[in-house]
């Protein structure tokens, strides 16, 4: 018991973090419904704060937060475990479209008490 501990504070076994979007494209202004998937690693591991943040990438893959979104939760997360939180977000009105090589994600980090943070990409694309 006590290397699998040891072994999830080094990321392996450790718990994951997934955002489920509803789909891919977005309009500016729009509001999207989506929500997390907690899955829990081999251990309990209690669970500090999920961050969101919405990115823009240019053509030379320069990265820019747009926009934020902190959940701070106080919770333990049993070995194998899935939870669902809802993730509610309206699209910035001012984002550019996908012209000129810009491009959006979401990055998503699940923190733990101790042990390394879990991390999601997901691709989107805003239209008009």
């Amino acid at each position: 018991m006590l290397l699998r501990k040891y072994a999830s504070m080094f990321g392996v076994g450790s718990a994951k973090i997934d955002l489920i979007l509803p789909k891919t494209e977005f309009s500016p202004g729009e509001l999207l419904h989506g929500y997390f998937i907690l899955k829990g690693g081999i251990v309990k591991q209690k669970v500090r704060r999920i961050d969101c943040d919405l990115i823009m990438v240019d053509k030379q893959a320069t990265e820019k937060i747009i926009d934020s979104t902190t959940i701070l939760k106080s919770e333990d997360l049993a070995p194998d475990e899935t939870n669902r939180l809802n993730f509610v977000y309206r699209i910035p009105k001012t984002l550019q479209t996908g012209q000129n090589g810009i491009r959006y994600l979401f990055k998503t980090k699940l923190t733990f008490d101790k042990g390394v943070e879990s991390l999601d990409e997901d691709w989107i694309i805003v239209v008009t």
